[in-house]
């Protein structure tokens, strides 16, 4: 719609070509609305996760004990002992080493991590990433190139009720066992 505008305005009045085609040219430049309208989506998005508070350990620092806390966590640095965030997000950078139990909500691994792992969302391991030990979580995205070595057990959301009745059936299925068995 603003090109027509545009082209039959600079036409008609040459004086006004000159005034009106340079505010309208650096609009059109940003018009090609297919490398703006990316940008503004993309935008939001990096908007939306710098918008959480994340706290970060750097490349050259080095804990060794318990990590706690109630906001997101991204390691570039190296941690031993556990780290428990279970309502927020752990990121393992491409230079962090961990050597520790994680329990968070959401781990995504771009470095190594040597621990168990328990997540209530999702389990990201990077094509980058080495995770070695057990994971207990919803999701799990493993990409090509990724290491890892351990178990996988999927928790569904409503896992303690499934549990019961797994728990109910494999008892009534057990006493049927031993009363076949001893008759």
């Amino acid at each position: 719609m603003w090109k027509p505008a545009s082209t039959t305005s600079p036409n008609p009045n040459p004086n006004t070509k000159t005034t009106t085609p340079e505010p309208e040219k650096p609009v059109m430049s940003t018009t090609p609305t297919f490398s703006s309208e990316p940008t503004p989506v993309a935008a939001p998005r990096n908007a939306v996760i710098n918008s959480t508070e994340q706290a970060t350990i750097g490349k050259s620092l080095v804990i060794k004990g318990e990590v706690t806390g109630s906001e997101s966590l991204y390691i570039d640095g190296r941690v031993e002992g556990t780290i428990n965030l279970p309502g927020n997000r752990v990121t393992v950078g491409r230079n962090g080493q961990i050597q520790a139990n994680i329990n968070a909500k959401e781990l995504v691994v771009l470095g190594k991590v040597k621990g168990n792992i328990t997540a209530s969302d999702r389990v990201d391991i990077r094509n980058e990433g080495s995770l070695a030990g057990d994971v207990v979580c919803q999701r799990i995205s493993i990409e090509d190139g990724a290491y890892f070595k351990g178990s996988i057990d999927i928790r569904k959301a409503n896992a303690k009720e499934m549990n019961g009745v797994a728990t109910t059936s494999s008892k009534t299925e057990d006493q049927t066992k031993l009363a076949v068995a001893s008759a």
